[in-house]
C-alpha cells in the first residue's frame, strides 16, 4: 500500500484554494496519527469554516496525547458554536474518560442546542453511567433532536434505571424518536424492554419496525445465551 507524501500534503495545506486544503485533510486518512496531527494543527484556525470543521473532526480520529487538550479548549472557548459542536463530537470519538466533565459542562452551560446535542451523543459514546442524570435532563429539552440523542445515549450507557423515562416516548409522533427508542431498548435487557419492542415491531414506519425487530432478536438471543 502506498502512503501519501507528507511534504506534498503539507504544501497542499498551505494552498490558497480551500478545496486543496480539504483534499489534503482527507488524504490524511492513511497517515499515522503521530504524523497526521501536526499537519491537522496547521489548519485548526483556517479562515474557511468547513476546513476548520474537518480538522477538528480529524483530531477525534487521529488520536495522540495532543488531541484531548486541544479539543477541550475548542469546546470551552471557541466563539463559533459549530466548531464547539465539532469538538464535542470529536471528544466522543476519542473515547477518553477525561472528557466526561467537559462534556457535562458543555451540555449544561452552552446556550446552543447543536453543542448540547453533540455533548449528549458523545456522553453516550463514552459509555459512562454517570451521564445518566445529564441525559435524563436532555429528555426534557424542548428540542426533539436532544431527546433523540438522550434516548440513544441512555441505551449506550446501559442505563436500565432510566427505562421508565424513555418508554414514555414509545408513542411519540416523531418516528425518529421511536426508532432511537427501539435501538436503545436493544441494550437494556428487561421484561419492559421486550414488551415495548413487541409493540414497536408493529409500528407503521418501516425503519422503526425493522429496528425494533433487530433489538428484539438481540435481547431474546441474550436471554437464551446469557454471558457467564
Amino acid at each position: 500500500m502506498t502512503h501519501p507524501n507528507l511534504e506534498e500534503i503539507a504544501a497542499q495545506l498551505e494552498s490558497a484554494n480551500s478545496k486543496d486544503r480539504l483534499l489534503a485533510l482527507a488524504s490524511l486518512r492513511k497517515v499515522p496519527a503521530y504524523d497526521a496531527v501536526p499537519l491537522i494543527k496547521k489548519v485548526l484556525n483556517d479562515e474557511i469554516l468547513p476546513v476548520r470543521s474537518m480538522a477538528v473532526f480529524a483530531l477525534g480520529v487521529k488520536q495522540t496525547e495532543e488531541c484531548y487538550p486541544i479539543l477541550v479548549q475548542l469546546l470551552e472557548t471557541d466563539p463559533d458554536y459549530g466548531i464547539r459542536a465539532d469538538a464535542a463530537g470529536a471528544l466522543g470519538y476519542l473515547a477518553d474518560p477525561r472528557a466526561f466533565e467537559p462534556l457535562v459542562r458543555a451540555f449544561y452551560e452552552d446556550t446552543e442546542w447543536l453543542v448540547r446535542f453533540s455533548a449528549a451523543v458523545s456522553l453516550g459514546n463514552l459509555g459512562d453511567l454517570r451521564a445518566k442524570q445529564v441525559l435524563l435532563a436532555a429528555l426534557k429539552a424542548p428540542e426533539t433532536v436532544l431527546q433523540q440523542a438522550a434516548i440513544a445515549a441512555l441505551g449506550e450507557i446501559k442505563a436500565i434505571e432510566a427505562l421508565d423515562e424513555i418508554l414514555n416516548f414509545a408513542s411519540s409522533d416523531d418516528w425518529f424518536i421511536r426508532q432511537r427508542l427501539a435501538e436503545a431498548l436493544g441494550n437494556l435487557p428487561d421484561p419492559k424492554s421486550l414488551s415495548a419492542l413487541k409493540f414497536l415491531v408493529k409500528d407503521q414506519h418501516p425503519q422503526v419496525s425493522s429496528t425494533a425487530y433487530l433489538s428484539l432478536q438481540r435481547l431474546e438471543k441474550e436471554a437464551l445465551n446469557p454471558i457467564q
